[in-house]
């Protein structure tokens, strides 16, 4: 099956956020057939999953789905651990370095 490189990435990101916390999950990707139609492939992710890209020439109309991407981003974001955000600089503390 064909589908866009950055749908691909976002398929393989969610899919190895997936192994490490041994879930699986059930997406829906848009793609090409091998007879150049438009569909829908049902995939399983997960641990067990033995997912691979490769290059292949550009037929011009790679299935794109931008809410699907950032639906797979956020996903892949959620399974992470949260990372603590710096502090916004203090106004209210003085300066002991000034004289």
């Amino acid at each position: 099956m064909l589908t866009s490189d950055e749908v691909c990435e976002a398929v393989l990101r969610y899919a190895r956020a997936l192994g490490k916390t041994e879930d699986a999950d059930i997406i829906r990707v848009p793609v090409l057939t091998d007879d150049g139609l438009s569909g829908v492939a049902h995939m399983l992710v997960g641990p067990a999953s033995q997912l691979f890209s490769i290059p292949a020439p550009s037929l011009g109309d790679e299935p794109f789905d931008a809410e699907l991407i950032d639906e797979l981003n956020a996903m892949t974001r959620s399974l992470q651990p949260s990372r603590p955000e710096a502090e916004a600089a203090r106004s209210d503390v003085l300066d002991l370095d000034m004289p």
